[in-house]
């Protein structure tokens, strides 16, 4: 990890972004190392700072050129990326958000396909999907759309061809090599093989998304009983959101 904190690459964005690349490819401990500047950041008192956006391998600072030139912002930078202790990585202290899910049926009609396509049954697909917490890489493509890693290429399947227009919010699916859920009501290519009674994303909460980058998402097989008594619950604001230490 030191090696990669030596090739770190600052790289202009427009007039007031400056871009920290740790690398070029995905890999949890190139996040991590994202997921520790952008917590340094965000906890600084540097002034200028607008916003820090992580992705996959590098983060996004925002700044206001009249109130922190380049140039300074990016000797902070430096001396921050100086100072970073690669094992410190390990001290983020990673939230587990446990997600229920109802698999199959009307919420979940490409479940069927996937386990044909992999050559499994769909209690196996299941079983697959929900044995691990998931990395949350990232949020993008619609407000709180969590970027996930770590899915077992047993259940991978090929994007389809023609995007479905709408897709409800909650589903979950899957695609090439990722899995995620829809927060909203969207177009989308993934194989939908289930879907969540919790928001994602909901503008009216005080913390509207319902996991952050670098927190892990797991998972886990629900009846439709449970489906809707959950769902209930989140819309009466009673549901208490499962969250364990990884």
């Amino acid at each position: 990890m030191r090696e990669v904190l030596s090739r770190v690459k600052l790289l202009i964005a427009g007039e007031h972004g400056l871009v920290v690349e740790f690398g070029n490819v995905i890999s949890p401990e190139i996040n991590g190392l994202v997921q520790q500047l952008t917590r340094q950041l965000n906890s600084s008192a540097i002034t200028g700072i607008i916003e820090v956006v992580p992705t996959y391998r590098s983060a996004t600072v925002y700044f206001d050129p009249l109130i922190i030139n380049r140039q300074t912002l990016a000797q902070i930078i430096t001396q921050l990326l100086g100072d970073m202790q690669p094992h410190d990585q390990n001290q983020l202290n990673p939230r587990v958000v446990r997600v229920p899910v109802c698999y199959g049926g009307v919420f979940g009609p490409d479940l069927e396909f996937v386990a044909r396509y992999a050559s499994l049954s769909t209690q196996e697909v299941i079983a697959l999907h929900t044995s691990k917490p998931y990395l949350v890489y990232m949020l993008g493509f619609t407000p709180g759309f969590p970027y996930l890693g770590g899915m077992s290429d047993r259940i991978a399947v090929p994007r389809q061809e023609k995007p479905r227009q709408k897709i409800p919010a909650g589903s979950v699916g899957i695609g090439g090599y990722q899995t995620g859920i829809y927060p909203i009501e969207s177009p989308g290519e993934w194989w939908l093989i289930g879907r969540t009674p919790l928001k994602a994303f909901n503008p009216q909460s005080q913390n509207p998304f319902l996991v952050s980058a670098g927190d892990y998402l797991h998972f886990s097989d629900i009846t439709i009983d449970e489906y809707f008594k959950i769902r209930r619950a989140v819309d009466e604001g009673t549901y208490i959101l499962e969250v364990s230490a990884l």
